[in-house]
């Protein structure tokens, strides 16, 4: 989520010392290098893992879409359990558990156990996803701005990474195997600096923090207009962008790119967000500063959309690198909408709440994404008219991202006593 979960304590507002600053910062970059790779690491070579573990058409499709049921189902119990256990502790057993389940998928032979192994390493990153902004916050109440962009960034870097260096390592270590059990070795790195950070959660710190989205509960959220253009606008976003994860190495690959090509062109969809990672909040920010509505940026973003997608699927070979960058820089919606979900709140408490409802229920319909596209390739035999029906859906993602665009306030739609109209 986006905005933090809980309210520090006094003495736990930033860390001890210059070398427990040190530890933090590492572990919270580190941290957000891991939220992505589970998800899309996978993508590059599928092909190999179907054949490896026999795995079909329709299993793939549950494979493509089991992020986002992840993201939905264990990011909505993340808060609860994070006030439970404490953030430290969530978080170092959410990298133990994607640490697991990215090395025993790298090891099972049937495609039953690849998805169950997948869904652990997806749950302990859906968790940790949720968690990381609130321990910002804990952290650095001064610094949020500068450390979320840190991790912004290294989130970007970690997709990037995984989109592209995964079949360089499975063709240099000899297995798509191996080249699926580097990420869990990357997440056993991040993991040792987060075993330094357990003792901050001493005496159930997690239960003393409450929970500041049990106070405007989602229930309330999901009454007001903006909450619900809210999800819906990271609902369909997400939708693309995980349609985009799960299947555009296959794309590629089917249309005569090599394996490592479709790496590289997948990661150049999701390396242009890294760049427009820092600058689009940033211009968001300044704009709704300004009392302004950040529709220019709602047109301009989307607009890239049917670019990547129609030039895709009239030109797959020889404009390529082209529609792969324009892809991207539509993708870059995703860190808009984050920005979105800040700005549309006055308060923590609302923001916390705003986050909660958006991304559960937008999750649900991501997931809608990747296996309908995989279904429609099935039915057609080709990429074209699930590149077109990505196309279509760009439409609604117009509509409800200028129907958040200018400045309103979630505390405002739910009336509540005192606060401030």
């Amino acid at each position: 989520m986006t905005a933090p979960l809980t309210e520090p304590r006094a003495q736990a507002s930033g860390p001890r010392g210059r070398g427990g600053q040190v530890l933090v910062v590492a572990g919270i970059v580190l941290l957000a290098v891991n939220l992505r790779p589970a998800a899309v690491s996978v993508g590059p070579v599928l092909a190999e893992v179907r054949a490896g573990t026999g795995m079909s058409t329709p299993v793939a499709g549950v494979l493509t879409s089991l992020p986002v049921v992840a993201f939905a189902v264990f990011g909505a119990l993340a808060p609860r359990t994070a006030d439970r256990v404490g953030p430290h502790r969530l978080t170092a057993l959410s990298l133990a558990a994607v640490t697991l389940g990215l090395l025993a998928r790298s090891r099972v032979e049937q495609p039953g156990w690849f998805l169950a192994a997948s869904l652990v390493a997806l749950a302990g990153m859906a968790t940790a996803n949720v968690v990381l902004p609130s321990l910002v916050k804990l952290h650095f109440p001064d610094r949020i701005g500068t450390m979320t962009a840190v991790y912004s960034t290294a989130l970007a870097v970690g997709l990037t990474g995984a989109s592209v260096l995964t079949v360089p390592a499975a063709d240099a270590l000899g297995d798509w195997r191996d080249g699926l059990a580097v990420w869990a070795v990357v997440a056993l790195v991040a993991l040792l600096p987060w075993l330094g950070l357990l003792a901050r959660d001493r005496r159930g710190s997690g239960t003393a923090q409450r929970t500041t989205a049990g106070r405007i509960g989602l229930a309330e959220v999901a009454r007001t207009p903006l909450g619900r253009w809210m999800a819906l606008l990271f609902g369909l976003q997400s939708l693309q962008a995980y349609a985009i994860f799960g299947w555009f190495a296959d794309v590629y690959r089917d249309a005569g790119f090599s394996a490592t090509t479709a790496g590289l062109l997948l990661g150049v969809i999701t390396g242009v967000s890294i760049p427009l990672s820092v600058a689009v909040p940033r211009a968001a920010g300044r704009l709704d500063a300004a009392g302004r509505s950040v529709a220019p940026l709602v047109w301009a973003l989307c607009a890239c959309y049917p670019v990547g997608y129609l030039g895709l699927a009239l030109a797959p070979r020889g404009g390529a690198w082209v529609w792969a960058v324009a892809v991207g820089a539509g993708a870059a919606t995703f860190p808009l909408v984050l920005t979105l979900i800040g700005l549309r709140a006055r308060t923590a408490e609302g923001t916390a709440a705003l986050s909660g409802f958006t991304q559960a229920a937008g999750y649900l319909l991501a997931v809608v994404g990747p296996f309908g596209v995989g279904a429609l390739h099935d039915l057609t035999g080709g990429w074209a008219v699930p590149l077109v029906g990505l196309t279509v859906l760009v439409v609604p993602l117009l509509v409800a991202g200028l129907a958040v665009a200018s400045p309103r306030y979630v505390e405002d739609e739910l009336a509540l006593p005192g606060r401030r109209p």
